[in-house]
């Protein structure tokens, strides 16, 4: 992409704008439809599809969400539809689909994993809702995924925020994405929010899951890209670089084409 401390959000905003419309109109589709969190990525990833001129729906997904993430999510699609007229919004309070589909599945006494998996039910359960308004509307389903996420570590569900159509933030990092989201005036609240998934009913962010932050990761990205590994770093740069390694290695089913047995010609 570009080095963040020569970004130029203008030509980056407009090149990413067209590249949308141009997708939009070219795949015969008349909008986009977003998943808003109340998070930075999916308030940026809106606000350029509102840019487009194209419909733009933004639904609100909560599953015993945060008070404060619904505040957020709330805030940024007010702003967003004073701002463009061809934004729209839904809300699909999900929580009684998740409490239904808990009780027809059985449980585990592994808590770990049984809230890793209901964290992604919650996750795949918004995929099919956007899925829904999309099939509705006509519309394409923008993902929110930054690049450290989509590519660096694969921090996101397979089948739920990773089951996109398009994918217009996912070469920025996310450095890259607040100075973008700050440039567009997307809320102060939501550039100064802590990144979290939301996907566990609780306040644990980002860098709780994952052991790093962003600039951290970003960093860990880059060496990584350059062929360094922990035996060139000490300390805490060791440590990071050991997360995002093992992340990177162990995500790399999400990341990768989707492995297919191919018979062999003679057959």
């Amino acid at each position: 992409m570009t080095n963040s401390n020569h970004f130029q959000a203008e030509k980056i905003n407009q090149f990413i704008v067209k590249w949308l419309y141009d997708y939009a109109i070219n795949a015969k589709v008349k909008g986009f439809v977003v998943g808003i969190s109340g998070g930075i990525d999916s308030a940026l990833t809106s606000t350029l599809c509102a840019q487009t001129g194209l419909p733009t729906l933004c639904v609100e997904m909560p599953i015993h969400q945060a008070e404060s993430h619904v505040n957020r999510a709330n805030e940024h699609i007010d702003q967003l539809k004073k701002r463009f007229p061809n934004v729209f919004n839904s809300r699909a309070d999900l929580t009684p689909v998740f409490e239904s589909f808990k009780n027809q599945v059985p449980s585990s006494e592994n808590e770990a994993v049984l809230n890793l998996s209901l964290a992604n039910t919650r996750a795949r359960l918004r995929m099919t809702t956007l899925y829904y308004f999309a099939g509705l509307h006509g519309f394409l389903v923008a993902g929110t995924g930054n690049k450290v996420e989509d590519f660096g570590i694969g921090f996101f569900t397979k089948y739920g925020d990773g089951g996109v159509d398009i994918s217009p933030i996912a070469d920025l990092v996310k450095s890259e994405v607040r100075l973008l989201a700050s440039y567009l005036q997307v809320p102060e609240s939501i550039l100064n929010a802590k990144p979290t998934d939301g996907l566990f009913g609780d306040d644990r962010s980002d860098e709780d899951q994952i052991g790093a932050n962003y600039d951290e990761l970003e960093w860990a990205m880059e060496q990584a890209e350059k062929g360094k590994t922990t035996e060139d770093f000490y300390g805490r740069e060791a440590e990071v670089i050991q997360i995002y390694k093992r992340l990177n290695t162990i995500n790399q089913h999400k990341m990768s084409p989707i492995p297919f047995c191919k018979l062999p010609e003679n057959f």
